[in-house]
């Protein structure tokens, strides 16, 4: 493994009390959560007692004002030990970071002290049942009506959608315009006409509630209305480099993860009288795997560094995004096949990794979306 220079020894510090918490809150009883498709809601309250929760968030809000580094290390821990149904990556990396980059004084008072306690689970709305990664073609409506908005629409496959407190709806305040008319409304559980629907059962990421979510003549105060009208698209964008990052680190992290279970499995699993590892075909295989691995992390990485910097741009988020989980389901693929027969049956971690990761190349925008931003930016004048 190439030496990691990104993170240094209070970073390690920080690794290992997360690695421990989640040995120990979480590990032993994900597979249970897997069958009630969802993990326990106290578990949000005690990652906010440890600090775990959006940790970039500034001190004046109840954070602890660190770089996106510490929301890395866990969400790289999540994901090296399987913990898919733990949503904390959309809270902390994507939805808590609009209301404190967007949202008014009132707002960031109001939400993101809850948000790092856990009294607060949030969930960003952007899919609609016939709009995927074309937001410029949401449906849900949010009309203004003296000093509220009225919405009406329905979204899917929302994450951490049956938990949360407070959704970012991304709606059209003005249905005549395309990303000019699109806004972000905060709504709060609870509000009349706001009805969550089931909860969807899914390939994999069994343990991660996700959700219809249903909006009928639902009234919110003005004041709801996160930055400003007509600039939600706007937002999206710039947001959307830190999500598409946040998706890459964790399929780094899970490659990492299930290549190392694999290369212990197939030192003792034996075939022929002899160990899986004595075989070429699996040196081989397991050697063509770690490279490929050891110069994704160091892609990543330095994808990191950038965002730290203040320096990453979309076009290189699309990269990593699109490198990462490619590879991160062709890894498991290959070590799903190293474990034989075994590799298909659910108790073993790199089937509950298989089924894991084929969702990462459809949500953070499809890899055809990335390949279509990377291709603009080395055709376009």
């Amino acid at each position: 493994m190439i030496p990691r220079t990104i993170f240094d020894s209070e970073h390690e510090q920080f690794r290992d009390s997360v690695r421990k918490f989640f040995e120990t809150e979480a590990v032993p009883f994900h597979s249970q959560w897997e069958k009630e498709g969802a993990i326990d809601r106290r578990l949000w309250n005690k990652a906010g007692e440890q600090g775990f929760l959006a940790p970039t968030m500034p001190e004046e809000y109840g954070g602890v004002g660190v770089d996106f580094r510490y929301n890395a290390i866990v969400d790289e821990e999540i994901s090296r030990m399987g913990l898919t149904g733990i949503g904390f990556g959309l809270h902390s990396d994507i939805a808590v970071p609009y209301i404190l980059n967007y949202g008014t004084e009132d707002q960031k008072q109001r939400y993101i002290p809850g948000c790092l306690s856990g009294e607060i689970v949030t969930a960003i709305a952007m899919t609609e049942p016939g709009t995927g990664s074309d937001l410029q073609s949401v449906k849900t409506t949010a009309i203004l009506d003296g000093d509220e908005y009225v919405i009406n629409g329905s979204k899917t496959f929302i994450t951490n959608g049956q938990h949360a407190d407070t959704v970012i709806v991304v709606c059209k305040t003005d249905p005549h315009e395309k990303a000019s008319g699109i806004s972000l409304i905060l709504v709060d559980a609870g509000t009349p006409g706001f009805e969550k629907g089931s909860n969807l059962e899914k390939i994999g990421m069994k343990a991660q509630d996700t959700s219809e979510l249903f909006f009928q003549d639902v009234r919110v105060p003005k004041a709801n209305l996160l930055g400003e009208e007509g600039k939600g698209f706007v937002y999206l964008m710039e947001e959307l480099p830190q999500e598409r990052l946040s998706i890459a680190l964790t399929a780094a992290a899970s490659c990492e993860g299930v290549l190392e279970q694999t290369i212990e499995y197939v030192k003792d699993r034996k075939a022929f009288g002899k160990p899986i590892a004595s075989f070429q075909n699996t040196q081989f295989k397991l050697a063509e795997l770690d490279t490929e691995v050891s110069s994704l992390r160091v892609f990543v990485d330095r994808c990191l560094e950038l965002h730290i910097e203040g320096k990453l741009d979309a076009v290189t988020a699309s990269k990593a995004k699109l490198l990462s989980t490619d590879l991160q389901c062709k890894v498991i693929d290959e070590c799903l096949q190293l474990h034989g027969g075994y590799g298909y049956m659910w108790e073993y971690p790199v089937a509950r990794a298989f089924a894991d990761a084929r969702v990462q190349r459809i949500y953070g925008g499809t890899n055809e979306i990335m390949k279509l931003i990377i291709s603009r930016s080395l055709l376009s004048d």
